[in-house]
């Protein structure tokens, strides 16, 4: 193998089109990303099948830019690794139909990601010193998940959302008290106008699974009881909350695992007061907490290439045969 191995890789499991170019699964040289977030707003989430179209028109143009951005050629590439699940069908065949294209075209070996170990990933990248064994908080639109990251290629759930994940909890409640998609960023910004004065149910299990669908319901059914109701203080009390359970069940890993480093990941790992609580919540504990840099935290190329680099080394190839799996789960 040649000392610097390169990887392009394709992510399109939602409504971001993005490709980049990543060497030795640490360093960046290109993320381009094309959102649909403009083209979603009027409709308060995502249409798949606008989604769908979106990529087909762009994915092209995104790669080129990657190669551009990157100063190299397709003949650079050691691989193409792409997201193979778990996202929307629609999306996710676009970005596996251009990879198996790409790979049949240029005799590029191709390899498949897991969407949610890609987010995982996304933290080798802005900590260059990170290395398993640790455990990792997957927070995001789709995914509540706490997982044991025994190798880089070895993940083991230990707890997981039992319905609603936490993002879509952020969405439905910035629905409904007015704020719109994407609810994340709006209710994080809203709720810094706040006070945590409002009681919400907190749901606890004895393993380290979640739930946030009756948080959610409560915050519903307050804000639909007194409309006039403060939604400063409601989003801050809806965060704090949901932030308190996910610390809960951290606690619970980090003593049962004995472990001195978390990372966190996903798309709501963006959001400041969950970061700023998780901060306090390392110095407690004495470990050290992770977190992916901003543009590393939502749907990216470069967490997709950053995971594939590892798949490559382990030789986990795929072929022409490959197809996207929705309901792809980590480890599969």
């Amino acid at each position: 193998m040649k000392k610097d191995v390169l990887i392009l890789g394709i992510e399109s499991s939602c409504d971001e089109t993005s490709v980049s170019i990543v060497r030795n699964g640490r360093e960046v040289l290109s993320n381009v990303i094309n959102s649909q977030i403009k083209i979603h707003e009027e409709y308060g989430g995502v249409v798949p099948e606008i989604a769908s179209r979106c990529h087909t028109e762009v994915i092209n143009g995104v790669m080129k830019e990657a190669l551009k951005q990157a100063n190299v050629t397709l003949n650079d590439i050691d691989a193409i690794a792409v997201t193979q699940g778990p996202g929307l069908v629609g999306a996710l065949l676009v970005g596996v139909s251009y990879a198996k294209g790409l790979s049949f075209a240029t005799g590029i070996p191709l390899v498949a990601v897991n969407h949610i170990e890609g987010h995982i990933a996304g933290n080798y990248l802005t900590h260059k010193e990170l290395k398993p064994p640790f455990l990792c908080l997957i927070v995001s639109g789709g995914h509540t998940h706490l997982v044991n990251v025994k190798s880089y290629n070895d993940f083991e759930i230990l707890g997981k959302t039992r319905d609603d994940a936490i993002g879509e909890a952020f969405d439905k409640v910035a629905r409904v008290v007015g704020l719109g998609y994407p609810g994340g960023p709006k209710i994080d910004n809203l709720a810094k106008e706040g006070e945590v004065n409002i009681k919400l149910p907190l749901t606890h299990f004895d393993d380290l699974d979640f739930s946030f669908s009756g948080i959610k319901t409560a915050v519903i059914n307050l804000n639909h009881k007194d409309p006039n109701i403060n939604k400063a203080d409601l989003c801050a009390s809806f965060q704090s909350a949901v932030t308190q359970m996910l610390l809960n069940n951290t606690e619970k890993a980090v003593k049962q695992f004995k472990v001195d480093k978390i990372a966190i990941a996903g798309g709501v790992s963006r959001n400041s007061y969950i970061r700023k609580e998780f901060d306090k919540f390392a110095e407690k504990m004495n470990i050290k907490v992770f977190y992916p840099e901003p543009i590393l935290c939502t749907d990216n190329a470069a967490m997709i290439a950053a995971q594939g680099y590892y798949n490559y080394i382990n030789n986990e190839y795929v072929d022409l045969n490959l197809n996207a799996v929705p309901n792809l789960k980590i480890g599969e």
